[in-house]
C-alpha cells in the first residue's frame, strides 16, 4: 500500500491512494483513489498492470497444438482454457460438439466439473475465508489463512480436501495437477483408468457432504450482518451467461443468456458462434484489460456481470438435487428477483461447487465414462474459424482463433472471464469507495475494503490482459545503495526517452 500526493489541477490539490498490489487474487493489478481536499472520493480504479500476449504466441502455431499452449495463461484455471480452445480447435477440425462421442464428452465434463470444485474450493476457503470470517478491518497480521488454520481448522481442512479431491479429478484425466494434456481435436487422449475411478467413487460422497456444508457457511456468513452485505459494492448488472437448452444451469455447452438487472429477459438461447454480433470490446489507456459491453446497449449501459452470481441468477434451475435445493434458498433472498449483492458471489459459487461435486459422483455412477470410444471419426472438412466458448470458474470464457490453408493460426480473440467483468468489478470498487472514505480518515482496514469487493469476483488477473500497441518498458541501473545511475524508458510508441 502506498500513498502519494498529486496535483491534478492547478486549483485543485487531490489526495492519490493506491493498493498496490492487490492481495489474494489470481495475478498482478492495482487501486488508485484520488480524493479531494474534503476526503470526497473523485475517481476510484481497478489497474491491471501486467501484460500477457497469448493472442500473439499462439499466432503461426499449429492449431492443434493451441489446447495445450493456452493452458500456460493461468497456473490455476488451465482446464478452462484447455477445454475453451479444445472447443475451438474441434470446429478447425470440422468437428460440432454433437460430434463428439458420448465417452469423450462425459469425460471432458468430468474434468471441467473437477476443475470448477477445484478452483471455487481455492478462493472461498484459502483467499476469501479471512476476509468474511474475521472481518473486513481485522488487523492485517491476523486476516490471513494462517489464523483459518489456527482458529477455524474444519473449515480450513475442509477447503484443502475438496480443492485436492477436484486436482486428483484433473490428474486422473491429465496425468497431472497442472498443465497436463487430455483434450484432442474430436475427442480425448485416453480413457479413465479403473483404479482411477475407484478411488474417486471412494471419497466422493464425502466430498458432497463437504461442499453442502460449504454452502451452509456461506449463507451463515452473508446472512450475519446482512443487512450491510446485501448493499456493500452491490450494483445494478445486467448478468450474462450460459444455459442449458432446458434452462438449467451449464458449465460445458449451451447457449448464452442474458438478463438485466431486475432479473427481466434480455437475449436467451444466443448461439455463442456468433458472440462477436452481441458483445463488442473498449480499450481504455489506463488498463491491460479491455472493457466489454453489448453491443446494442452501448458501453455506458451494456456493461455485464459474469460468473458464479450471475448464472445462478440467469438459470432456471440446477439439476442435480442438492444444489437446487440450496439455489431456491439463494434465490429467496432476492424476493421475487435476482440476487445483486456482490457479496453473494461466495454464496453462489459454494452452490456451484455442490453442483459439482454431485456431478462427478453422478458420473463416476455412469458406465459410459469407461468406454473407449475415445475420438471421432476424422471429419473431411476444416474451417477457417473456430469459436470455443465455456463457463469457467469466474465466468464465460471465449477463445476464437483463425487459421490459414496450412493450418497455422493466424489470429486469435480471447475474451476471458474476468475481462467480462471488468466495468463490474470497477463499479464495485467505485461504491465501496464512495460508501467506505467520503470525509473518513484513511486507515488500511479501509483499504481492505477495496480489496475485499475485488475478491468477491474472485478476478484472474494473469489470464484477462491485453495490449494495445507496444508494452511500455523501463529499464533502471542502480548502485548497491539504491542510486539511480542511469536509465530508459520506452513508451507506448516506442520512443524512448533516458532517465537521467
Amino acid at each position: 500500500m502506498t500513498r502519494e500526493l498529486e496535483t491534478a489541477t492547478q486549483s485543485e490539490k487531490l489526495t492519490r491512494y493506491a493498493i498496490d498490489p492487490i492481495t489474494r487474487v489470481e495475478g498482478h493489478g492495482k487501486v488508485t483513489l484520488l480524493l479531494d481536499e474534503e476526503r470526497r472520493v473523485k475517481q476510484a480504479r481497478l489497474h491491471i498492470v501486467e501484460f500477457r500476449g497469448f493472442e500473439k504466441f499462439i499466432q503461426q502455431r499449429p492449431y492443434t497444438e493451441v489446447p495445450v499452449l493456452v493452458q500456460r495463461l493461468c497456473g490455476i484455471c488451465p482446464v478452462s482454457h484447455h477445454l475453451a480452445g479444445a472447443k475451438a480447435v474441434d470446429m478447425l477440425a470440422g468437428y460440432l460438439p454433437a460430434d463428439l462421442t458420448p465417452t469423450a464428452t462425459k469425460l471432458r465434463r468430468l474434468l471441467h466439473f473437477g476443475q470448477t470444485l477445484q478452483s471455487h474450493s481455492l478462493h472461498f476457503f484459502h483467499l476469501s475465508s479471512p476476509d468474511l470470517l474475521f472481518g473486513f478491518e481485522d488487523e492485517v497480521a491476523h486476516r490471513q489463512l494462517s489464523s483459518v488454520i489456527k482458529e477455524h481448522p474444519d473449515i480450513a481442512l475442509r477447503g484443502v480436501k475438496l480443492r485436492k479431491f477436484g486436482q486428483q479429478v484433473i490428474h486422473a484425466l491429465c496425468g497431472k495437477r497442472v498443465h497436463g494434456t487430455f483434450c484432442l481435436p474430436g475427442g480425448v487422449n485416453k480413457p479413465l483408468a479403473k483404479d482411477s475411478r475407484s478411488m474417486l467413487r471412494a471419497d466422493v460422497d464425502q466430498i458432497v457432504a463437504w461442499a453442502e456444508s460449504a454452502v451452509a457457511l456461506s449463507r451463515r456468513l452473508f446472512l450475519t450482518n446482512g443487512d450491510y452485505h446485501r448493499q456493500f459494492g452491490a450494483i445494478d448488472a445486467n448478468k450474462l451467461g450460459m444455459i442449458a437448452a432446458n434452462g438449467s444451469l451449464e458449465l460445458y455447452h449451451g447457449g448464452l443468456r442474458l438478463k438485466d438487472p431486475r432479473g427481466e429477459l434480455l437475449a436467451d438461447h444466443i448461439n455463442y458462434l456468433g458472440y462477436q454480433n452481441l458483445i463488442s470490446e473498449e480499450v481504455k489507456n489506463w488498463s491491460y484489460m479491455k472493457f466489454p459491453f453489448i453491443k446494442a446497449m452501448g458501453a455506458e449501459h451494456g456493461w455485464y456481470q459474469v460468473g458464479p452470481l450471475a448464472r445462478v441468477n440467469n438459470c432456471d434451475y440446477i439439476s442435480t438435487p442438492l444444489a437446487e435445493e440450496a439455489r431456491r434458498e439463494f434465490m429467496a433472498e432476492g424476493a421475487g428477483g435476482p440476487v445483486n449483492a456482490t457479496l453473494a458471489f461466495h454464496w453462489a459459487r459454494t452452490i456451484e461447487a455442490l453442483h459439482c461435486a454431485e456431478s462427478i459422483r453422478d458420473l463416476l455412477d455412469d458406465d459410459g465414462i469407461m468406454g473407449t470410444d475415445l475420438m471421432s471419426e476424422k471429419r473431411p472438412n476444416q474451417r477457417e474459424q473456430g469459436v470455443g466458448v465455456i463457463e469457467a470458474p469466474r465466468g464465460t470464457l471465449f477463445h476464437h482463433y483463425w487459421q490459414d490453408n496450412n493450418g497455422l493460426l493466424s489470429k486469435a480473440n480471447l475474451i476471458v472471464s474476468t475481462t467480462n467483468n471488468n466495468t463490474a468489478m470497477n463499479e464495485s470498487v467505485r461504491q465501496v469507495a464512495r460508501a467506505a472514505f467520503d470525509g473518513r480518515e484513511v486507515t488500511e482496514g479501509l483499504l481492505n475494503q477495496i480489496e475485499v469487493a475485488i475478491r468477491a469476483y474472485d478476478p484472474c488477473l494473469s489470464c484477462a490482459t491485453h495490449a494495445l500497441g507496444k508494452m511500455p518498458l523501463r529499464v533502471e541501473a542502480v548502485d548497491c545503495d539504491g542510486k539511480l545511475l542511469s536509465g530508459m524508458t520506452r513508451d507506448s510508441n516506442a520512443v524512448y526517452e533516458p532517465l537521467i
